[in-house]
């Protein structure tokens, strides 16, 4: 005896059923294949299109080409006419190449100029303290005589002491015909800056030897007998004895 729930798949009512059923499940992934066949088609006939129009173009370059468009502004520029402001642009990049160009000279010449300075100040000051030492001036007075020295004295560029005046002409000597010399003008501050000079005590500096003068009155310059007076009375007393003679 048949189960009365089977189906029987050979009833033609259930054929038919189960075909329509196929069918609109299928219908719609059919009707997806249709239009998907027919974009491709039309992009193979686009393409087809673009092959015939660059045909014989190198595919390569123009894609360079378009690349550079889209990348260099001033490319786009030039492509709008706009070459004033393309020159603009370059010249502000001329210029800003150069003002670091020309800072970075200037920084370099500064430090040069700020060691041969040092370095002149350097030399000048040494050469003042020889001729200060073998005028006999005290050693500890050298670095005020080397201050006062830096308002006459400049380091040539053979690297020797000129004296010159406010104008910068060349200060000469006694002579009148050799520019003045450290020596010659270390040794006229003994009139002027006594105190820059050993002090007269006994027989060397007094003009006193054992007792006995070595030197007259008119022999000594005024600074000089002052500087005797003060630091030696009774030295001076004995030069002064010489007085009119």
């Amino acid at each position: 005896m048949a189960d009365e729930n089977q189906i029987d798949l050979e009833d033609p009512v259930v054929k038919t059923a189960i075909a329509a059923a196929v069918e609109a499940a299928t219908q719609g992934l059919k009707n997806k294949n249709t239009e998907l066949l027919g974009s491709l088609k039309t992009t193979k006939t686009e393409l087809d299109g673009f092959k015939t129009q660059f045909e014989g173009l190198d595919i390569d370059a123009v894609k360079g080409l378009l690349n550079k468009v889209g990348q260099d502004e001033e490319t786009k520029l030039i492509a709008e006419g706009k070459l004033d402001e393309v020159i603009t642009r370059r010249t502000e990049r001329l210029r800003t190449d150069y003002d670091k160009q020309l800072a970075a000279q200037k920084e370099r010449a500064d430090k040069a100029e700020a060691f041969a300075a040092k370095y002149s100040d350097k030399v000048l000051a040494d050469s003042i303290r020889a001729a200060a030492i073998k005028a006999g001036a005290l050693p500890e007075a050298a670095e005020d005589i080397i201050l006062r020295a830096r308002g006459t004295f400049k380091l040539s560029e053979d690297g020797e002491a000129i004296a010159t005046d406010r104008d910068g002409e060349v200060v000469y000597g006694k002579d009148g015909k050799t520019p003045l010399s450290p020596l010659e003008w270390a040794e006229s501050l003994r009139e002027t800056a006594t105190h820059l000079w050993p002090r007269a005590q006994g027989a060397g500096q007094t003009g006193d030897n054992g007792g006995k003068a070595t030197k007259k009155w008119g022999e000594y310059t005024e600074s000089e007998r002052a500087a005797l007076a003060r630091d030696n009375p009774d030295a001076f007393k004995k030069l002064l004895a010489t007085k009119g003679t």
